[in-house]
């Protein structure tokens, strides 16, 4: 029986890596439509970030954490402001090919600076606690209770702030908040600033159990995108579901059937459910 635990600890871990990732996605997809195909190098450049400020800075983890959020929400709204938004009034596929290219050139930055060499990151969360034999290390927990403190605080801050206020509206009716007088330049800016600080949490939560690499985002970023497809486009708690079913799905699925598929495994669970339900699991919108 602990041994079914121990997967549930791993699938826990691994749906809160994926729906932090997905829940930046999904913010960005549902308010300005922009399928951000670059959101997986802002989470690549967030793990960077925090080796950067740990290793040749040497300043502690949770500073690096913050360091590295600040400097990929100030990128992604870079973004934002000199590629998506002068293409806002262009066809849908400019936005592609260019989220594309700024995936391209970021990936060729990192590694015209550090490399194409894998790296290890640190963390002060190195212990182990063990609960009647069940083994859960702390950066695990430290990944499970942090996505769910921030999964809470945003949702506090959509509910109850004005700036959250005005960033649902946007994504209920663009039209209808234009003629309110929501300032749209601001709103998107602030979404792609979100969007870009979980992605760098994100990274910097996983990246002491996984590697620091150029490519580290590829898998990342497709599985996002299958999990806000299953949880419906757009779909804040969509994303949270999502990546949980993935997570739990990986997790039992490479323990009980073998660590050779569980890549596949998502991809399937996108065609299952998307041919019982075509919409996704939830309905388009920020709730």
């Amino acid at each position: 029986m602990n041994l079914f635990f121990q997967q549930i600890i791993n699938g826990l871990t691994l749906g809160s890596i994926y729906g932090l990732v997905a829940l930046g996605l999904t913010l960005v997809y549902g308010i300005l439509h922009v399928p951000n195909f670059a959101h997986g190098a802002l989470y690549m450049v967030g793990a960077f970030m925090s080796y950067f400020f740990m290793v040749d800075l040497g300043v502690h983890y949770w500073i690096a954490m913050a360091g590295s959020a600040a400097v990929v929400a100030i990128l992604a709204v870079l973004c934002e402001r000199l590629v998506f938004h002068p293409l806002r009034n262009s066809p849908p596929i400019h936005d592609k090919i260019a989220a594309i290219g700024i995936l391209l050139f970021l990936e060729a930055v990192v590694q015209m600076f550090w490399g194409s060499d894998f790296r290890r990151m640190s963390s002060p969360f190195t212990g182990i606690l063990n609960f009647d034999g069940l083994i859960i290390p702390e950066q695990r927990l430290l990944i499970i209770v942090g996505a769910f403190v921030l999964v809470f605080a945003l949702q506090l801050f959509l509910r109850k702030t004005m700036t959250g206020a005005t960033i649902i509206a946007m994504a209920q009716s663009r039209e209808g908040a234009f003629l309110v007088g929501i300032d749209a330049n601001r709103v998107a800016m602030m979404t792609f600033a979100i969007s870009g600080a979980l992605a760098a949490i994100a990274a910097t939560l996983y990246a002491p159990i996984n590697l620091v690499y150029p490519a580290m985002g590829h898998l990342v970023i497709m599985k996002a995108f299958v999990i806000i497809i299953i949880g419906g486009m757009g779909s804040i708690p969509g994303a949270i579901v999502g990546g949980m079913i993935i997570g739990f799905a990986e997790a039992l699925g490479g323990f009980y059937i073998s660590t050779d598929y569980k890549d596949i495994i998502a991809f399937g669970l996108l065609v299952v459910i998307l041919s019982i339900r075509p919409q996704g699991l939830f309905a388009k919108g920020a709730h």
